[in-house]
């Protein structure tokens, strides 16, 4: 690849741009030139970008100009490289003083620029982890999927949640640590009911020893490192020193609490004789498709496995595991002892001593060839593999819904992405709508959206939807942003509904159709329910599609409708407990959340701080005379309405007196 007659290497003026900017592009290839001839020697990172200036992919060497001049003048005839030179402009350079500061740098530009031809792993809010709120004085043991630096530590993440919150739960059952919110903790008064039934020690109202809780914490977090064999020893040698000095209470709560342990704890399959801790990395991968998988080993054991699809990356395969390695390694995630690789990584003593300083020991990044770590690695490819091929036959099954759905509701294309909205309200109150996004049969949660309905009055589930269809495709328009498919909640008339609100934005693009729920058919005495078929209307059509009862068409559209109406109910639920903690207090400009709370606290209830004076409420710490004046006015005009007993209800009749002339007729 070398720059010929003004071009770039691999291809021609006219497969750059045409043969009218002959000029231009000579100025560029001169331009280019210059830079290559001017490259330092350096570790660092080069950034390619296309002829609109965007970045397109960030990678680092070792030397700049060795990697840069490769690419740009030949060396390197891979395919893959070809491909991505005809798509570059220009490049720029970026000089660090180490090939690891090197590294840091690249994953940095990475997240800052999100290149087209770098892979990006998406995130983990798919599965779970445990944290350990290390930065709390009495720390707690949490379950969560987002992971922050926070000062908290962090163990997984998971792929089975149900197996992460059973171990949580042996944890709360064996090993007493607080569980309350730290608002909670913070206004209690007395011990709660994990204190009575000893799950807990009550830090928040008694005089707890703070290493005693140190050493729970320590038993906690090596039950979750998978470090059961260690525990249990640990325990056994202190219930054997209890009992030696005669401490038999103390020792029977250690046997209760090792007993429990060895019971409930799932054992996991030993996969290595060291009983150290290890990530093992295994690649498959067909064209420009893959799979990574990462099998966990801790102590000896495998806790866990995480897997990562990567579509259209047609780069190396050396270059892939870089990237992969270069984001797992983000946030606060566990760093092992060994990180077992399948191929040979050109910076694996690099990345070794970047994740050593992180995890703050001696840390090594392996490429084996014999031995038991090579059995490690060919069972990480054929999960690797396993997942590839389950993920192929499930967008394959995809396929022949979509086209099923396309062939039976009469679309005009087969369905990918699948957009349902449902109105929910209470008594006309409380309005919202949701929206939810189905892409491949699979939930698309980042495109989520929900409504507060803001135009009408009442109950009026037909309004509400015109209002929220308008408000969406209204941004889909300007993006240009519309799914395959339209499904709305409700029959003809919510469906002349969406035709409507999509005819006067004149978007004629998404193919749109209503989902029924089934109706009672049987007669009221009958012993026997019966329901009538789900429903599918089509614009156009007076009667509607009945689809089989357990067609997989079917399947997806009902799966779609019920989600959309448990996200529209969370979202009600929520707007009616906000409502329910609303206070009087909290429509008063100047008083926020720490006034109110301490003006209740001060008072000790609501009716006594309506009673207070302007004087008594500007003696309360942090509340100016011109603020309780406000604070009185405010509470004196919104008088609750008195309530009368059963008693005050019942209405005497006073006669009153007959004024002159008028005529008696009591009687």
């Amino acid at each position: 690849m070398g720059c010929q007659g003004g071009a770039i290497a691999g291809y021609s003026r006219a497969e750059m741009d045409g043969p009218s900017n002959d000029g231009r592009l000579d100025q560029e290839a001169a331009d280019i030139e210059s830079k290559l001839e001017s490259l330092p020697v350096s570790p660092g990172v080069y950034l390619l970008k296309n002829r609109k200036g965007k970045v397109i992919y960030v990678g680092k060497a070792k030397s700049l100009r060795a990697r840069v001049r490769t690419y740009f003048r030949g060396g390197d005839d891979r395919m893959q490289i070809a491909f991505l030179m005809k798509r570059v402009g220009d490049f720029e350079t970026l000089v660090t003083e180490s090939e690891k500061e090197a590294l840091i740098l690249e994953n940095n530009l990475i997240k800052q620029y999100k290149p087209r031809y770098n892979i990006r792993l998406k995130d983990d809010k798919s599965y779970v982890s445990v944290k350990v709120t290390l930065g709390d004085e009495w720390p707690r043991v949490l379950v969560t999927r987002k992971i922050r630096k926070d000062g908290s530590r962090y163990f997984g993440p998971f792929h089975s949640a149900n197996s992460v919150r059973e171990t949580i739960d042996t944890i709360r059952r064996v090993i007493p640590l607080r569980t309350c919110s730290d608002g909670v903790f913070r206004n209690r008064s007395r011990p709660c009911l994990e204190y009575q039934i000893k799950r807990c020690l009550a830090p928040c109202c008694l005089e707890v020893d703070s290493k005693d809780y140190q050493e729970h914490l320590n038993e906690a977090m090596m039950l979750l490192s998978g470090k059961r064999v260690q525990l249990l020893d640990h325990l056994r040698r202190d219930m054997a020193e209890a009992a030696a000095t005669e401490r038999f209470e103390e020792a029977a709560k250690l046997r209760d609490r090792l007993r429990a342990i060895e019971k409930t704890q799932e054992r996991q399959n030993a996969v290595s004789h060291g009983g150290g801790d290890q990530d093992i990395f295994g690649l498959y991968r067909e064209g420009a498709f893959c799979d990574v998988q990462v099998l966990m080993v801790r102590g000896g054991k495998l806790t866990g496995n995480q897997s990562y699809s990567i579509d259209q990356f047609e780069l190396p395969d050396e270059e892939l595991l870089a990237s992969v390695l270069t984001q797992f390694y983000q946030g606060e995630r566990f760093v092992p002892d060994e990180v077992i690789v399948p191929l040979d990584v050109e910076d694996r003593d690099v990345r070794a001593e970047l994740l050593s300083e992180r995890g703050g020991r001696k840390v090594a990044v392996l490429w084996p060839q014999r031995g038991d770590r090579v059995r490690l690695l060919e069972m990480a490819r054929a999960n690797a593999q396993q997942s590839f091929r389950e993920r192929r036959d499930s967008e394959h099954q995809y396929e022949q819904i979509s086209e099923e759905l396309k062939r039976r509701l009469h679309l005009r294309n087969a369905p990918k992405r699948i957009e349902c909205f449902d109105i929910s309200n209470f008594q006309g109150g409380f309005a919202v709508g949701s929206m939810v996004t189905f892409d491949e049969g699979r939930p698309d949660t980042a495109r989520y959206r929900r409504f507060r309905i803001k135009t009408v009055q009442g109950q009026d589930d037909f309004a509400s939807m015109f209002e929220v269809l308008g408000r969406r495709y209204r941004r889909a328009k300007e993006k240009k942003d519309y799914p395959d498919l339209l499904v709305v909640d409700g029959g003809r008339g919510q469906l002349g509904v969406a035709v409507q609100a999509l005819a006067e934005l004149d978007i004629d693009e998404v193919d749109i159709v209503g989902l029924a729920k089934s109706r009672v058919t049987s007669a009221a005495r009958e012993s026997e329910v019966e329901r009538s078929e789900e429903r599918v209307f089509l614009p156009g059509r007076v009667n509607p599609v009945v689809l089989r009862r357990n067609s997989n068409a079917l399947f997806v559209l009902q799966r779609i409708r019920d989600e959309a109406h448990r996200f529209a109910i969370t979202y009600h639920r929520n707007l009616r407990g906000r409502s329910r903690l609303h206070s009087v207090l909290d429509d008063i400009p100047g008083v926020g959340p720490g006034r109110k709370r301490t003006l209740l606290r001060t008072f000790g209830s609501l009716k006594r701080l309506r009673e207070a004076t302007v004087e008594e409420l500007a003696a309360v710490g942090g509340i100016s005379e011109v603020l309780a004046g406000d604070i009185h006015r405010s509470l004196a005009a919104n008088q609750p309405e008195p309530r009368l007993d059963g008693a005050k209800r019942r209405l005497t009749l006073v006669p009153r007196p007959l004024s002159e002339g008028e005529p008696d007729d009591s009687h």
